[in-house]
Order: structure tokens, then sequence, then C-alpha cells
């Protein structure tokens, strides 16, 4: 759960320094994109593991992802 947060700050930080950083707005994109996939990834890497569990734990994840 700290993982996705942490990794979606990355994302956001990136995207921030697009907004900032003209000359290299396209290389900010292009990380955030690659932050994003890494987010998308952890939460189905969550969910995957939810099923196979098939534990309570997962209901704190969609709540905060939501």
């Amino acid at each position: 759960m700290n993982r996705l947060v942490e990794i979606r700050s990355q994302e956001s930080l990136c995207r921030e320094r697009a907004a900032l950083d003209s000359e290299r707005r396209i290389f900010w994109l292009a990380q955030a994109q690659e932050w994003e996939q890494r987010a998308l990834d952890e939460i189905a890497y969550h969910f995957r593991e939810c099923n196979v569990a098939r534990t309570e734990p997962c209901a704190k994840l969609t709540s905060a992802v939501t």
C-alpha cells in the first residue's frame, strides 16, 4: 500500500517537472507514464494476491485508490 503511494508521488513529481521544464517536457511526461504503469502493475499485483488469499485487506486498497 505504501509502495503505491510512493509510486503515485513519483508520477506526480514528474508531471510537475514537465509543467515547469518546457525544454524537457516530453522527457518528464514519458517518465510520468512509466510511473503510472508501475502503479497500475502494483494495483494488479495486489488484486491477484487478494484473489489467491481471499482476505479482507483488498478493501483497504480499493478505498485508497478511489
